[in-house]
């Protein structure tokens, strides 16, 4: 007799690692080429680009993807660039990359805007994977009000004081009494949608420790030699969490709508549940 709960914890465990696809890629083309690149006149940025071009042209080809969940993803990679750009301008420096490119805009790499893609890929895979439902979600301005202060501070926390913790006080606020409904299996399980929150953008974290170690980008205090990254960069990747969440969010009401019009006859996600 088995363990009654084991089949479905290998279910979850089976969606949440399709649902990582893109990213587990990048991140194994990350580490790969750090420990073995062959020299092939192509500089390893370059490479990487072609490599996350590729994974996401095979998501859609397979129609692993829907286009309007690859457009969404695209404003993902147009939103971490424009951040990008200027986080690893001369006058800010918050980060930097080490090795050379030819397909890059200023200090960036254009494979760098794919790693926060990738975050877009997992959640829209995630949420078509488990049929996501909510009980709770606040209003749509609240979330995205949230959101978008969420961005603006990334950028306005160098010139004026830092408000990620007031931000992050108000997310707690406002899904305090959010609830996930997820179906690993037969039925609908239910979890803190905040939790949810913390768990991605701890696992986003340990990721960012390991693509640093493989030296696709460098922090200040890493430039002598790799050390981990403060725990304290675990709260910018829950305000990132938050922001990418409610975009998709976004799409799925969107979705609903056109589904509801009659203007989408077959949506392939549950849509928001009010």
């Amino acid at each position: 007799m088995g363990i009654p709960w084991a089949e479905e914890l290998l279910l979850f465990g089976l969606k949440q690692a399709w649902a990582c696809v893109f990213g587990a890629a990048l991140l194994v083309g990350i580490i790969g080429t750090k420990f073995w690149y062959p020299d092939i006149g192509l500089h390893r940025y370059d490479f990487l680009f072609c490599y996350a071009v590729s994974i996401q042209l095979l998501l859609l080809i397979f129609r692993l993807e829907s286009l309007r969940e690859v457009g969404v993803i695209f404003l993902f990679h147009l939103m971490a660039t424009a951040m990008e750009l200027f986080k690893t301008h001369d006058a800010i420096g918050s980060w930097s990359y080490p090795g050379e490119a030819f397909v890059r805009i200023g200090n960036v790499p254009l494979f760098a805007g794919f790693m926060y893609s990738a975050v877009g890929s997992y959640l829209a895979r995630v949420w078509r994977g488990f049929e996501f439902k909510f009980e709770n979600f606040p209003s749509l301005w609240v979330a995205g009000l949230l959101a978008g202060l969420s961005y603006i501070n990334f950028f306005t926390h160098h010139f004026v004081p830092d408000i990620r913790w007031f931000l992050i006080a108000g997310i707690l606020l406002a899904f305090a009494r959010t609830q996930v409904l997820f179906r690993p299996d037969k039925m609908h399980r239910r979890m803190p949608l905040l939790f949810g929150f913390a768990l991605v953008s701890l696992f986003i974290w340990i990721a960012e420790n390991l693509g640093t170690y493989a030296k696709a980008w460098i922090y200040p205090h890493q430039a002598n030699g790799w050390q981990w990254i403060g725990v304290e960069k675990w709260t910018a990747w829950f305000l990132l969490m938050q922001l990418s969440f409610v975009l998709i969010y976004a799409l799925r009401c969107f979705e609903a709508w056109l589904e509801k019009e009659g203007k989408l006859t077959a949506v392939q996600t549950s849509g928001p549940k009010d």
